[in-house]
């Protein structure tokens, strides 16, 4: 009986196991966030025993730590084979507009992502997909366009475009202010170029926003009047 109960378990741990385990993962994550993917949820939509978790994982942390492993292989690889475009500098923003998309696309792993459950600073994934923004950055560096070193560029390029990403998952769904990421790239566009375009209606935004700042001042408005004209000094500030 105990040797068929081993057969039994040897035969559920066939080469597709842990490929079927990491998707069930990733789908329980992409359902209900990280907290959803316990081991026996996992096990359970993965059509295996717990113990098998386990022997694959070691635990928890380790079978999470796959996951992300796993989904950043397959996006990496995705950056890696979009064709860059002839403006390096372009290119870097579509670089920064694609990882914001995926990150917005699967908050879940993100978050994982941006815990300590994110794979080893040596890891291959980890280093593939570092270098796909370094040479994103050499090019503007050959190009001659870039201020500031490469080390400074990749930094202020990895910190803020995630930064932005959390800041966003962290506004409900229907109310991100999508804007954010975009003034959010092009203040970094600013700091490592200096050929970036000063924005537009420069003095009038810089109104609005002086105005909006003064508007609990105003005793001439009603509090309805105010929260109109509050918003609409915002939209101005905002603009693109």
């Amino acid at each position: 009986m105990k040797d068929r109960e081993k057969v039994t378990a040897e035969d559920a741990e066939g080469p597709d196991t842990r490929a079927r385990i990491l998707a069930a993962a990733a789908d329980l994550i992409a359902s209900g966030g990280p907290d959803a993917a316990t081991t026996r949820a996992v096990a359970a939509a993965a059509g295996v025993q717990a113990p098998t978790l386990y022997r694959l994982f070691g635990d928890k942390h380790g079978l999470l730590s796959a996951v992300v492993e796993h989904e950043l292989t397959s996006y990496v690889a995705k950056k890696a084979a979009r064709k860059p475009h002839p403006d390096p500098l372009q290119d870097l923003r579509m670089g920064w507009d694609m990882h914001v998309a995926f990150g917005l696309s699967h908050p879940g792993l993100f978050a994982l992502m941006c815990s300590d459950l994110e794979p080893a600073p040596q890891s291959s994934v980890v280093s593939t997909g570092n270098e796909v923004l370094r040479r994103r950055i050499r090019n503007i560096a050959l190009a001659g366009r870039l201020r500031v070193s490469e080390e400074r560029a990749l930094g202020l390029v990895s910190s803020m475009c995630n930064g932005a990403v959390l800041t966003l998952l962290r506004q409900p769904e229907g109310q991100r202010d999508l804007g954010l990421s975009e003034a959010a790239r092009e203040t970094v566009m600013a700091a490592i170029s200096s050929e970036t375009a000063p924005p537009a209606n420069t003095e009038v935004r810089s109104a609005a926003t002086t105005l909006r700042a003064s508007l609990d001042r105003l005793t001439v408005l009603t509090p309805g009047e105010s929260a109109l004209l509050s918003e609409l000094l915002a939209r101005i500030t905002d603009a693109g």
